[in-house]
């Protein structure tokens, strides 16, 4: 690619996002735009499509170019934030710049009155929650009324935008932090902007909350050999997880068990169980990889989302290790505000019942998540009693040796079963696979299973050997990277796209969070 070819690509990004203000206005017709900059929603602009490659190629060279300039990289990097958006969701992005504006414009009438700042802060929930509660649970609760009273519902076409829980909770998490005086309101419109549009972050988080990146917004731009070397691993590996591991294993196995239950028997489905077990934790963490290595290449550092979470010894823990950015704003923001545990032990499992249930919820408009939120609610508080109550033991306590051994096992397995309820599309579809499961496990079919199958098992196991695999190595790997420099890092990201290109579908298959 020419500089002429890449000035162009700068221009049209730019022009993409003027494009989509101006077909809202009415005067241009954004279906007349070349296939690039239109929004198809067949083709998002997603981390794992060759698209994006090319377009963040471009994106990185102007970034560069802007590196010195403060204001003019913020803008740049909040109109591509925009564009990478409308890819995914249309128009649907004008959503953002007014959730962007109104909080901006509310937290400082927070952070000013001191005697009205809760009705600032009402107001600023009823617009976010209410924004998302229609787009996103409209059929669904007029559905259960409607059901209730026996009527004939048919489903609004509501369209749903991709990443529209992850923007409104960080917005949300900014408001409520200047209600609590945990920050100031920032005081550039542009920062704000800057903060809740972050591209690599808007589709499926990390939930970053402002408290922590809006500290970093206006640094002065340093990335260094570690900062980079580490970016690079951090998007091989994630690359590796989603488009080699998550998407070989679905789309061989885990989607055609789940998909006909009845003709698969009870070991196959319980391997179909724990195939869907790696295959969203390696989309999810992958996609978060990746997202905390592109912020680390433009000079941010994002907390971790992942740590091994199949290493849980408990329900407890392993919420502490699985889409932290998420629990701990279900943590800081409902449970806490809830009362947390200051009004005795009972109070503390109702708040964390009723915590867990609002993460269910969250994940979708079904009752499959409500109940698949309720019940790890229930094993969390079932744990927290037995084993603060009934043992005695502190609330950092972890079992050792044997112990931990069969904690761990235990836990991956009462995991793996409430992965039904986040999967199958409806309760009959988990009672046929527990029936299959139970009734049908015929152990003299699974060398045969394991042989027909022997690559997605193979992944899958590489999958949980990655959650024992020492810091050291990872240490190391990233020094290794650090030492060869860029061309280096350039021959180990082709190394893995010739991977991904010799396993991928015909389709790029998107981030199963994207739904959320």
């Amino acid at each position: 690619m020419n500089p002429d070819n890449i000035l162009e690509l700068i221009e049209n990004i730019f022009c993409a996002i003027l494009n989509g203000f101006a077909n809202y206005f009415n005067t241009i017709d954004i279906s007349k735009l070349p296939p690039m900059l239109g929004y198809d929603p067949r083709e998002p602009l997603l981390f794992s499509s060759g698209t994006f490659l090319f377009v963040f190629l471009a994106f990185a060279l102007a970034y560069f170019v802007l590196r010195k300039q403060l204001t003019a990289r913020l803008l740049f990097v909040t109109l591509f934030s925009y564009y990478f958006f409308y890819k995914s969701s249309g128009l649907y992005f004008l959503l953002l710049v007014f959730v962007t504006l109104t909080d901006y414009g509310i937290a400082h009438r927070i952070a000013a009155s001191a005697k009205h700042k809760r009705a600032w802060l009402v107001l600023s929930l009823l617009i976010d929650m209410g924004m998302l509660a229609y787009f996103k649970y409209t059929n669904f609760f007029t559905g259960m009324v409607a059901q209730m009273i026996g009527s004939n519902f048919q489903p609004w076409d509501i369209f749903l935008p991709v990443g529209i829980s992850f923007f409104t909770f960080k917005s949300v998490s900014y408001t409520i932090d200047v209600y609590r005086g945990k920050m100031p309101p920032m005081t550039s419109l542009l920062d704000y902007a800057f903060h809740v549009s972050f591209f690599p972050t808007i589709l499926a988080g990390p939930i970053v909350r402002a408290t922590d990146f809006g500290p970093q917004i206006r640094k002065p731009l340093h990335i260094s050999k570690d900062m980079f070397a580490r970016a690079v691993y951090l998007i091989i590996i994630g690359l590796f997880k989603k488009a080699v591991i998550s998407d070989y294993i679905a789309q061989n196995f885990v989607d055609r068990v789940f998909d006909n239950p009845t003709l698969f028997s009870g070991g196959e489905i319980l391997l179909g169980i724990y195939g869907y077990c790696f295959q969203i934790y390696c989309d999810f963490s992958g996609y978060s990889d990746i997202a905390i290595g592109i912020s680390l290449l433009l000079g941010f550092k994002l907390p971790a989302n992942f740590d091994a979470p199949f290493k849980a010894d408990s329900m407890s823990d392993f919420w502490r290790r699985w889409h932290i950015s998420l629990s701990t704003w279900i943590r800081d923001y409902v449970y806490i505000s809830l009362g947390g545990n200051r009004h005795g032990k009972w109070r503390m499992y109702l708040n964390q019942m009723i915590a867990m249930t609002a993460c269910g919820l969250w994940h979708g408009a079904s009752l499959n998540f409500i109940v698949w939120g309720a019940l790890h609610g229930l094993l969390v508080c079932i744990h927290k009693f037995w084993s603060q109550t009934v043992m005695h033991h502190d609330r950092r306590y972890h079992p050792t040796g044997l112990r931990r051994f069969i904690s761990v096992v235990l836990t991956f397995h009462t995991l793996c079963l409430t992965w039904l309820f986040f999967r199958c599309k409806d309760f009959d579809s988990v009672w046929i696979m527990l029936k299959q499961l139970v009734e049908k496990f015929n152990l003299a079919l699974l060398p045969d299973v394991f042989e027909a199958y022997k690559y997605v098992f193979i992944l899958m196991a590489l999958a949980l050997v990655s959650h024992w695999i020492p810091a050291k190595l990872e240490t190391r790997f990233v020094g290794i990277l650090q030492r060869g420099g860029v061309f280096f890092s350039a021959i180990a990201i082709t190394i893995v796209i010739f991977i991904i290109m010799q396993v991928k579908s015909s389709e790029i298959q998107p981030f199963i969070y994207f739904q959320f």
